[in-house]
């Protein structure tokens, strides 16, 4: 369910300032989580993400952007930009718009606000 962002969508995120319309619109509920590999939160995200079923309508993207080449650049433009510190950060966004943004959240939580 889960799926990678690569290098060329966060450096556009950077140049933009948000996500390009391919990942945003790739269906009707889309998430992107932001995060690093050694946050206890995101590991215990990561195990509710990693078995959710595919379903039709909702796309679940990523980033454990400390193990990047551009991480500093990354952390950066999460904190400045989209203003938020901590860690995993989640956008989720509905039919290619923002609609709401949060953290750590447990799986229900999740499901409601992805859609």
């Amino acid at each position: 369910m889960l799926k990678p962002l690569n290098e060329a969508h966060c450096r556009a995120a950077i140049a933009t300032g948000e996500f390009g319309t391919e990942l945003l619109s790739a269906a009707p509920a889309v998430a992107i989580v932001m995060t690093q590999t050694w946050c206890p939160q995101w590991v215990w995200m990561r195990r509710y993400l990693d078995r959710l079923p595919e379903a039709p309508g909702r796309v679940i993207y990523f980033i454990e952007y400390d193990r990047e080449a551009f991480f500093e650049d990354f952390m950066s433009f999460k904190e400045q930009v989209f203003g938020n510190h901590e860690i995993p950060y989640v956008r989720y966004y509905r039919n290619g718009a923002f609609y709401r943004e949060g953290n750590y959240i447990d799986e229900s939580g999740f499901l409601r606000l992805l859609g």
